[in-house]
């Protein structure tokens, strides 16, 4: 069996050295970006199962992202969930309409950030 490839889009090196460290110890293989237009071309590239996205990217922000990436075909299914500081009433709802397959708020939870993306990969 392929190990499941999950690309992580964050410009914070402690948010991504604790996502990478995280998912490597579940035996995920980390793909990493720190900003977007370098996010679309990996994801292109590489297929990833899973895109973590931070939103506030410098440059091309995490929606225009995911705007490329739903509009091309080789990358339109792949699972997007937006990572972000972003915690208001509703804007879990605001990123599903953007066309984000989940949301996850920071400061993250571990386990529960873990048990998210175990569910979003069994789908």
């Amino acid at each position: 069996m392929h190990k499941r490839k999950i690309l992580i889009v964050e410009d914070n090196p402690i948010n991504m050295e604790l996502f990478t460290d995280l998912l490597s110890l579940r035996n995920y293989e980390c793909l990493c970006a720190t900003e977007g237009s370098y996010a679309v071309e990996l994801a292109r590239s590489e297929k990833p199962d899973i895109i973590l996205l931070d939103i506030q990217l410098p440059g091309m922000d995490g929606l225009c992202v995911a705007s490329a990436l739903r509009s091309h075909e080789e990358t339109r299914d792949i699972k997007i969930i937006a990572v972000t500081a972003y915690a208001m009433k509703g804007e879990r709802d605001i990123f599903l309409e953007k066309g984000f397959d989940g949301y996850i708020s920071k400061p993250i939870d571990n386990k529960n950030f873990l048990d998210m993306i175990k569910t979003f990969l069994d789908q």
